[in-house]
């Protein structure tokens, strides 16, 4: 039996994560790089593999929706910073992803889209609309939403003869992480606390939206219907000043911030989620160290710490890259991680 050709892949934006799915897409056989979508008006022109440090490939950059809407491909990894993390609108991420799934290309995104249908019938309706006209489908993905606090917490279910509570914990350092844009003006870190508020009010309506779907996903596949989700979020100031990547943190400023998820049943959390994010978690003792942890109350009780995930953002674009092959295969619609196959790192292996 002949080989399959590889599989067309765009790479839509370039930064933290898009950068490391860019490299893994032309570091792997199995895919043909077919277009660069980028932001950077530095970028554009320039070759795609000599953007991220490897060889040409002949494919350069572009910041042409049309263009890109135009190629042939077969899948569009969609990788952006979403529109709603700035204030934005979050229909704007809704009409790319909408148009490209009505060129005939799959998408999987890191932009959310994880359990669209936490958001209601009508966003559903929209993107089921245009996968019908491409015949393409639908992939929302991540670290986290999309593995830790969705696909691991699911796998770790099936052991269970009775469910009383799920909690997952992420903790992240923010000490390495080069973008101010991201640290300061996102997620808020060396703010003064009377201007922290206002600075995060868009992250924390995207936060909620975000684990909303992921608390919703988890529980509709364990067949419970949610009441409400519940959003929490508090902050530590730093005594000392230190300096970070993005900057500078000078005394009695922000931190480290702390948010919490709860996804309920007649007023009881059957999920909670807790995000703690640290400016430099060396200098910040607050909270838990980072690294990932799922525990599961019930019969029998589980616990599942994972101590560390060096380089999380490249994880994050791995499992997207990961799961082209079996986004391409399925059929046209909205495909979550309860549609699909377990995403492997089929391909990946580099034995010495």
């Amino acid at each position: 039996m002949p080989p399959s050709p590889p599989l067309r892949v765009v790479q839509w934006a370039t930064g933290a994560v898009g950068g490391y799915a860019l490299r893994d897409v032309i570091s792997r056989p199995d895919f043909e790089l077919a277009g660069v979508l980028v932001y950077d008006p530095d970028k554009v022109g320039v070759d795609a593999g000599e953007l991220v440090g490897l060889g040409a490939t002949g494919v350069r950059c572009t910041d042409d929706v049309d263009e890109i809407l135009a190629l042939d491909a077969d899948c569009v990894l969609h990788m952006p910073l979403p529109a709603a993390y700035f204030g934005g609108d979050p229909a704007s991420d809704v009409e790319a992803v909408c148009a490209l799934l009505s060129s005939g290309k799959n998408v999987i995104t890191t932009a959310g889209f994880v359990y669209p249908r936490a958001h209601g019938p009508r966003l559903v309706e929209r993107l089921e609309a245009a996968c019908a006209r491409g015949g393409s489908s639908l992939h929302g993905t991540g670290i986290n939403p999309g593995f830790m606090s969705d696909l691991l917490p699911l796998a770790l279910s099936g052991l269970s003869g009775r469910i009383d509570h799920i909690y997952v914990r992420e903790s992240s350092d923010y000490r390495g992480h080069p973008s101010r844009q991201i640290v300061t003006d996102l997620i808020g870190f060396a703010r003064e606390p009377k201007d922290y508020a206002a600075t995060v009010r868009p992250f924390r309506a995207f936060q909620r939206a975000l684990f909303s779907e992921s608390v919703q996903l988890v529980a509709h596949a364990l067949g419970v219907d949610l009441d409400d989700v519940e959003e929490s979020d508090e902050y530590d100031l730093a005594a000392d000043e230190f300096e970070i990547a993005a900057g500078v943190v000078r005394p009695g400023t922000v931190c480290a911030s702390r948010w919490v998820f709860s996804g309920l049943v007649r007023g009881r959390p059957l999920m909670t989620v807790e995000c703690v994010y640290k400016a430099d978690a060396t200098r910040v003792s607050r909270w838990a160290p980072p690294g990932f942890a799922v525990h599961i109350q019930g019969r029998p009780s589980m616990a599942v710490a994972i101590d560390e995930v060096e380089h999380g953002l490249a994880g994050a674009a791995a499992h997207a890259v990961n799961s082209i092959a079996s986004v391409c295969a399925a059929p046209p619609g909205i495909r979550t991680v309860l549609d699909l196959p377990l995403a492997v790192g089929r391909g990946t292996v580099r034995l010495a």
